[in-house]
């Protein structure tokens, strides 16, 4: 099975002009220099998968139902050309809850009582264990990704889906990456947020890494 993990292209929240408006996280899009960055990427990877040989005819694009993702995916398969098209709810971005749309810097300042609360939790269990306030922690986004991976397995046992490409975000990235090779919490506090429109490649059960660096 060969899998292309992708982040979304930079986003009006990645470049702070959603903290003002504070539009919900579903709804938050792409930038313009996000959508010339999925655009560009797009063209790089359809070039890599015809350089490596990776037949496109019966591949599939997931996608998180988010707006920053369906417009990376639709930006990226103008040079794809990917007719199969489908979402998963589990795919979404790590809930932020209370903080959402709030730089962190300004969480304590905001909301003291319930950020001391939240840091209290990361010094005793840990980053990947402490949920933020009416949100999730990264323990929580990767029990639902693993979800995720039994329709990945039904459709290649099904259907034979063996090239998928999925459009994702940062820490739902990782935890996808966390579950499927058995990674441990450890790995995923030292392992850094990919940057937006890196893509991931996974063939069966090898990493390797990022490729379009």
């Amino acid at each position: 099975m060969h899998i292309f993990l992708i982040r979304h292209g930079e986003s009006i929240a990645n470049n702070g002009n959603n903290y003002i408006k504070r539009i919900p996280d579903h709804l938050v899009t792409l930038s313009d220099i996000g959508k010339q960055q999925a655009r560009e990427a797009g063209i790089w990877l359809a070039d890599y998968c015809q350089k490596q040989g990776i037949c496109l005819e019966n591949a599939r694009i997931w996608r998180s139902p988010y707006c920053r993702t369906r417009q990376t995916s639709e930006e990226f398969n103008i040079s794809l050309g990917i007719s199969d098209i489908r979402e998963d709810i589990t795919l979404i971005e790590q809930q932020f809850g209370l903080f959402d749309s709030i730089p962190k810097e300004k969480w304590g300042e905001l909301f003291p009582r319930e950020y001391e609360e939240y840091q209290r939790q990361r010094n005793n269990y840990g980053k990947f264990y402490a949920r933020l306030p009416l949100g999730e922690s990264p323990f929580d986004v990767a029990i639902r990704v693993h979800q995720f991976m039994g329709t990945i397995y039904r459709d290649y046992e099904k259907h034979g889906k063996d090239t998928l490409f999925i459009f994702t975000h940062g820490t739902t990235l990782r935890a996808f990456l966390l579950r499927w090779f058995h990674y441990s919490p450890e790995w995923f506090h030292e392992e850094k947020n990919p940057k937006n429109c890196w893509i991931r490649e996974i063939k069966d059960h090898e990493d390797y890494g990022y490729i379009n660096l």
